[in-house]
């Protein structure tokens, strides 16, 4: 769908995709999970959650803050003041990723990517033609993107880690040029023969709808649709021959109670901005 066919689509919308995004990851998130969050709609998909239907969910960002609510809209970094001046513990990086997350102790880690792949691996590192390795050699990219940050250490660590993405063709490739984040590698059981503390990508949630990884093969499938998408639009802005699960579905609106803790915690009304 382009840009302005998309924008006219929100438009008869009582919510934004973002928002629609937003709410489908919080909704994964459960009463009581060690939560880790990344900057910026991941932050949001986690403060949602705590807002909305899981209020015991023990909170923190990469940066250490732990324990906070929001004050004032949403957070512009990990140790913003919007976040840090009522936190339980303000603590740093090496605290959070480096003891909880990479020690198996966190339940559930929020990221983001510029590319993923089928099998989960995002590359938030540079755009290439071709691989950004070529036998042992890294290869500058064409353009560089922001890095990992702490995205690496929770895809490696968390019990479970939920992928942010804007649903595009050109972000969804059947191999990555660089795992910046690991997924499941090359598929099947390559985690475990690798030797990763946390389970892997449990969803990658979308603009347009939510995928799950095979149980066997670790290829993610088409499970979830949102009313304004379908599957034929998921699987055309999709760079693999997308899988569609039996039992595909379509998710359900946000409710009142969720759009408006959601837009409680997105004080400033970033996701509604076109």
């Amino acid at each position: 769908m382009s840009t302005d066919l998309a924008q006219a689509a929100d438009a008869d919308l009582p919510y934004t995709r973002q928002e629609m995004m937003a709410i489908a990851t919080g909704r994964e998130l459960h009463d009581g999970d060690l939560a880790i969050f990344g900057v910026g709609l991941s932050m949001l998909a986690g403060y949602f959650a705590q807002a909305c239907h899981a209020p015991n969910i023990r909170t923190m960002t990469e940066g250490g803050v732990y324990g906070a609510t929001p004050v004032g809209g949403l957070p512009w970094g990990i140790e913003c003041n919007r976040i840090s001046s009522n936190a339980t513990s303000f603590t740093n990086a090496l605290d959070a990723l480096g003891f909880l997350v990479a020690s198996g102790r966190c339940d559930v880690g929020i990221i983001g990517a510029a590319q993923v792949d089928k099998f989960g691996n995002v590359n938030t590192t540079g755009i290439w033609d071709g691989d950004g390795i070529i036998g042992d050699s890294y290869r500058l990219p064409k353009t560089r993107l922001t890095g990992a940050g702490g995205a690496n250490d929770i895809a490696c660590g968390a019990g479970r880690v939920i992928i942010m993405v804007t649903h595009e063709a050109k972000r969804f490739a059947d191999k990555v040029s660089y795992i910046s984040s690991p997924g499941y590698l090359d598929g099947g059981d390559a985690r475990a023969r690798h030797g990763f503390i946390g389970g892997g990508p449990s969803a990658i949630v979308t603009t347009l709808g939510i995928m799950r990884p095979d149980p066997e093969t670790k290829e993610f499938f088409l499970d979830a649709w949102y009313p304004f998408s379908s599957v034929e639009e998921i699987r055309a802005s999709t760079g693999w021959d997308l899988k569609v699960s039996p039992d595909a579905h379509v998710v359900p609106e946000p409710t009142a109670k969720e759009l408006a803790a959601l837009r409680r915690v997105d004080e400033t009304g970033m996701l509604r901005k076109k």
